[in-house]
């Protein structure tokens, strides 16, 4: 994919034109952003001199999206576990963003029908703003029919935006190919959101206003400009970033940041650029990158984007300086070779020595370019989807005999003397020696499918991966079969007593995540009409609102407020109407009709009522063939 992407952005005018948009948009748009149209391609720029949300700009202040988002701009991205972090965003970057919205969105209308691509674009902090408008977009066109099919968002040395979570939620949206972040080798803007700088707010700030005087005007020099910081003003902020990134670059347990990169990042030098898509590899090539460099360099690089977008574009062009009796047997190492090459950190000669001691007494030059090949290597390892899903499909096939033990197991039951059917017999009988193995089983397929929703989320699996046939029914196979064993096992531990009831409180992520595969399958208009009874019943928590109808039941008998019991009566008979609809279309397994089943026994108790209720009023006051009496 990074390979791809690299490719492609070379190959074509996007960065060029890109930049030269940024450029305009921070000299003669400052705080606003600029809009293009070139052919049928929209180029949405914004300035990099952004200052309207103060000070939290420069410090470490993430909030949680969902609750300053009142419009729900980003509501797609909100589907995750009530279990994890919530999705967070620098405070600062959304206020900026949200000043910036309502003008934003009438331009965006505008464009619709006249373009079929946008690219969303921006150098400094006006990148995190390009990046959040690129997510808006990007959610809106998830929910709206639109001929704009192509949203990619480039930025320029854009600083961090978001958290793991947000990360996390980007891989599960497929939308990581659509943010590509262009870094110069040792530009600090990037990397500065990764180190602890809460103490150095003031000097962050006199930092910004110097890049904004230097944005502002071409015919002013960095160099004169940059005499106007202290003289230990560049040590101090470098050396704090410096330490911090290489404790989260470290190959061990990394540390924790706050803030975590997402989509791929395009490493540029003089030498060309490197793309690289793996998080632990970004987070180690930010850090390899600044420490082959200084203080000084960290702050005008920041400015030199322009210079690096043409390398870019001519090292596609040109042939490498390798030559072919350099290059190693494998395409592969070939290809690390290539990459290393392309990101200097091979050429440590280039690289003036009183660097490493000021920087990092501990790392060597040659330290530098083992490190950079170990990261290349994991970036790659890490790029084989296709090699995964493949190896995937290997153990879905080592798997099928726990399902099919499984089916056997239903089978039996429903053929069974007692007529209590699939459900109920594990519900009732979980203890027992066959129910054990069953049970066993099901842990073992639930372990399976955990962890291709995991490799999917991290982005290790093929981009269409969720829309293929072959996992679509795999995963809906699996959740009509074992899904009812999991609500059978819930009730029968007595799990709904202290969480509540399994709909909202127990299910399993991966049943939703299945639910929205299938629901965003391609199908055809027209499906054929069962003929007969379903070997699973379709709606795979049938059972578990079969509990809470049970529940609705018992609290109709004893209820006494009026009110409450003509609500539980409401709901009692809606979920009759839905198991009936079931019934005709032939959408259950024949178990839900089995004759001491849950489901029969509960419809039994349910009409004894109504005709209890018809019969005798009186003992069921407010209620007469369902309705409040006035």
């Amino acid at each position: 994919m990074s390979e791809t992407l690299a490719t492609f952005l070379a190959s074509t005018p996007l960065l060029e034109e890109a930049w030269r948009l940024c450029s305009i948009a921070n000299t003669k748009f400052p705080g606003a952003y600029l809009v293009d149209q070139i052919g049928s391609v929209a180029y949405v720029a914004f300035s990099g001199r952004q200052m309207s949300s103060g000070s939290h700009q420069s410090c470490r202040n993430l909030v949680p999206l969902d609750a300053e988002d009142d419009d729900r701009l980003f509501a797609p991205l909100y589907r995750h576990s009530k279990a994890e972090e919530p999705i967070k965003v620098h405070n600062g970057m959304l206020k900026l963003f949200l000043s910036m919205y309502p003008s934003l969105q009438i331009q965006i209308a505008a464009l619709m029908g006249k373009v079929k691509s946008v690219v969303i674009t921006g150098h400094s902090i006006g990148g995190t703003t390009a990046s959040l408008s690129a997510l808006w977009l990007l959610c809106q066109l998830q929910s709206i029919s639109s001929p704009m099919s192509n949203v990619l968002c480039i930025t320029f040395g854009s600083p961090l935006l978001g958290n793991e979570a947000l990360h996390r939620s980007i891989l599960r949206e497929r939308w990581g190919g659509n943010f590509c972040h262009v870094v110069s080798n040792h530009d600090i803007m990037p990397r500065l959101l990764f180190a602890e700088i809460v103490s150095h707010i003031s000097e962050i700030q006199a930092l910004l206003h110097f890049w904004h005087r230097c944005m502002a005007s071409a015919d002013v020099t960095v160099t004169s400009l940059s005499s106007q910081l202290p003289d230990d003003f560049n040590d101090t902020i470098f050396r704090c970033v410096l330490k911090d990134l290489e404790l989260l670059a470290q190959p061990e347990e990394p540390s924790e940041s706050l803030f975590r990169p997402f989509g791929s990042y395009v490493f540029c030098c003089q030498e060309g650029a490197i793309c690289v898509e793996n998080e632990a590899s970004v987070i180690k090539m930010m850090y390899l990158m600044l420490a082959t460099g200084s203080s000084s360099c960290s702050i005008k690089d920041h400015l030199k984007y322009g210079d690096y977008v043409a390398k870019v574009s001519k090292q596609f062009l040109k042939a490498r300086n390798l030559h072919e009796d350099c290059l190693p047997d494998s395409s592969y190492e070939a290809g690390v070779a290539l990459a290393l090459q392309s990101s200097e950190l091979t050429d440590m000669e280039s690289v003036q020595d009183h660097c490493f001691s000021m920087q990092n007494s501990n790392l060597e030059r040659k330290e530098v370019a083992i490190m950079a090949r170990d990261c290349l290597q994991m970036g790659k390892n890490g790029d084989k989807p296709n090699l995964i899903a493949a190896n995937l499909a290997i153990k879905l096939s080592k798997i099928v005999p726990f399902r099919a033990e499984i089916e056997w197991y239903k089978a039996c039951c429903d053929e069974a003397d007692d007529q209590m059917g699939y459900y109920d017999s594990f519900k009732l009988k979980g203890g027992s020696r066959r129910e054990n193995r069953v049970n066993l089983n099901r842990h073992k397929l639930a372990a399976f499918w955990n962890s291709v929703i995991h490799m999917l989320e991290h982005n290790k699996l093929p981009h269409d991966f969720d829309r293929r046939a072959k996992w679509i029914n795999a995963s809906q196979f699996y959740k009509l079969l074992v899904e009812p064993l999991d609500i059978a096992d819930y009730y029968r531990t007595g799990m709904h007593r202290v969480r509540g009831h399994y709909i909202e409180h127990g299910r399993e992520r991966r049943y939703e995540i299945f639910d929205k595969w299938w629901r965003d399958r391609s199908v055809p208009e027209e499906e054929n009409k069962r003929s007969r009874f379903a070997s699973s019943t379709q709606d795979s928590t049938f059972w578990a609102k079969v509990e809470e109808a049970r529940e609705w039941l018992d609290n109709v008998r004893s209820e006494r407020d009026v009110t409450k019991r003509h609500l539980c009566w409401q709901k009692i008979d809606f979920f009759e109407k839905y198991a009936r609809k079931l019934i005709a279309n032939k959408e259950v397994s024949k178990d839900v009709l089995a004759k001491n089943s849950s489901f029969s026994r509960w419809m039994e108790e349910w009409e004894e009522l109504k005709s209890q209720v018809q019969q005798f009023p009186p003992r069921f006051p407010g209620f007469v063939d369902g309705e409040v009496v006035p």
